[in-house]
């Protein structure tokens, strides 16, 4: 890639990461439409490390009363609020871990096509309006149980197939359960922190195995571009949601939709 390529394709994964707007339907539009060359897999890994570097830096007082409740939890026997909260994580990770395992090989051999995200971008669109517009959003952090974790987190396993958007389905499912549109999108944000992190451990292993030759100087772009973009979107994201409604990105994800597969009956994509 060029220079500049690597800073818009970074630029895009930091921006749609954490946004209800799927990055897999962004991320498909360089290569597809202008014919640009796939990113690879050492710049895909870059790209993962920058966002989960934004993630925990911008969550990192969070992160470390989860860490030390974690630890109160287990070594103390001691549960306090972050300690249950470091739980829920823990817990609404597992599914999409196990979906993972289970369904990636044919995901990525049959539901990678442009059609495919067109249809799941308009369709999760619709569900996050229909949520969005629950007239009880009055929950916050501490109404988490069991049975809510465990319905957001087979939510995010649904987001393998492409043009989900997990931060979207996850949202989605808060919101339907009644959670302030800023709780859905923070829980949203916790559970990415582990889910990046193992996706960006498997890519590095892929990597490795693969033996390919690394451009550090465009992996290191990468890292710092998708990491700042990725800061700045969570903030603005936060402050918008907490005055606003989703009613934007559900409107910008029809148009996408409606754009993705009108390009597929016209020729647009390889």
């Amino acid at each position: 890639m060029e220079i500049w390529q690597a800073i818009v394709l970074s630029l895009l994964q930091g921006f749609t990461e954490f946004l209800p707007i799927s990055s897999s339907a962004h991320l498909i539009l360089p290569s597809q439409v202008l014919g640009w060359p796939d990113q690879g897999l050492a710049f895909d890994v870059a790209v993962h490390v920058g966002t989960l570097m934004a993630v925990l830096l911008y969550f990192r007082r969070d992160v470390a009363g989860m860490a030390q409740g974690f630890y109160l939890s287990t070594v103390k026997r001691q549960m306090n609020e972050q300690g249950r909260l470091a739980w829920w994580v823990i817990i609404g990770t597992i599914p999409a871990g196990l979906a993972g395992m289970l369904f990636n090989d044919f995901i990525e051999a049959n539901l990678r096509s442009v059609l495919v995200i067109g249809v799941t971008t308009i369709v999760f669109g619709l569900l996050l309006g229909w949520a969005d517009k629950n007239k009880h959003l009055d929950k916050g952090l501490s109404a988490l149980n069991l049975k809510s974790v465990l319905i957001i987190a087979c939510a995010q396993a649904v987001a393998l197939i492409p043009g989900t958007s997990r931060s979207g389905i996850t949202m989605t499912a808060a919101l339907f359960l009644g959670f302030q549109r800023d709780v859905a999108a923070k829980f949203s944000f916790y559970l990415s922190m582990p889910l990046i992190f193992c996706a960006g451990a498997l890519k590095i292993k892929e990597l490795i195995e693969a033996g390919v030759q690394t451009h550090w100087s465009i992996i290191a772009l990468g890292v710092a571009v998708s990491a700042i973009s990725a800061y700045v979107c969570i903030h603005f994201f936060l402050a918008f949601i907490s005055r606003m409604s989703m009613q934007p990105f559900v409107i910008y994800r029809l148009l996408l939709g409606v754009a993705l597969i009108g390009g597929v009956y016209a020729g647009w994509f390889a």
